[in-house]
């Protein structure tokens, strides 16, 4: 289990998954959009068409285009035809500001990574320098520049492992459940 949530550390602390995460959100953005364009500017022109009526006035953010009228006269939106141009241009503005604060966002962490990356830059010449005047050996260079490797660079490796491996462990989990449900029954 603790090999588990290190590899799930590992995953997250990776840069790849601060994308994805950026790209799900732009794209939930995007699809707002979308949706306010199918269903509050074209839905409503193929009713219109549909209906081969004419469209009346413009109120607001509304485009009529066959006002529905209950029993005292009174505009009826729910039974109506228009176009909620106030719909479609929020979600317009709603795509611009969370595409601009993700911006902002990731480029607030890539200077701050990169900020990093050159300040173990400059501490590995300093280690270096102390390496060349003969200050401190190679192991201790060695050690004292793995100590301040970046996460880019300290990239987790993954061993390799066989088919056979795989199958082992696989039969070894069925052992393990199929004796655990023998147990169980037993009870």
């Amino acid at each position: 289990m603790k090999k588990f949530f290190k590899e799930f550390k590992d995953f997250i602390t990776r840069g790849n998954v601060l994308d994805m995460a950026v790209g799900v959100i732009v794209g939930g953005a995007f699809t707002a959009i979308i949706t306010a364009l199918t269903g509050q500017i074209l839905q409503p022109l193929i009713n219109w068409l549909l209906a081969g009526a004419t469209g009346e006035g413009l109120e607001a953010a509304v485009t009529m285009l066959k006002p529905a009228y209950d029993d005292a006269g009174v505009l009826d939106l729910a039974n109506s035809i228009y176009i909620n141009w106030g719909a479609f241009i929020t979600a317009i503005i709603n795509f611009i500001l969370v595409a601009f604060i993700l911006f902002c966002i990731v480029k607030t962490i890539n200077s701050v990574r990169a900020g990093g990356k050159k300040l173990a830059d400059k501490q590995k010449k300093a280690i270096d320098k102390k390496l060349k005047k003969g200050q401190i050996s190679e192991e201790e260079a060695a050690k004292a520049k793995a100590e301040i490797e970046t996460p880019a660079e300290a990239a987790p490796t993954v061993a390799a492992v066989t088919t056979e491996q795989l199958l082992a462990e696989i039969r070894d989990l069925l052992k393990e459940q199929k004796a655990n449900g023998s147990t169980e029954e037993n009870k």
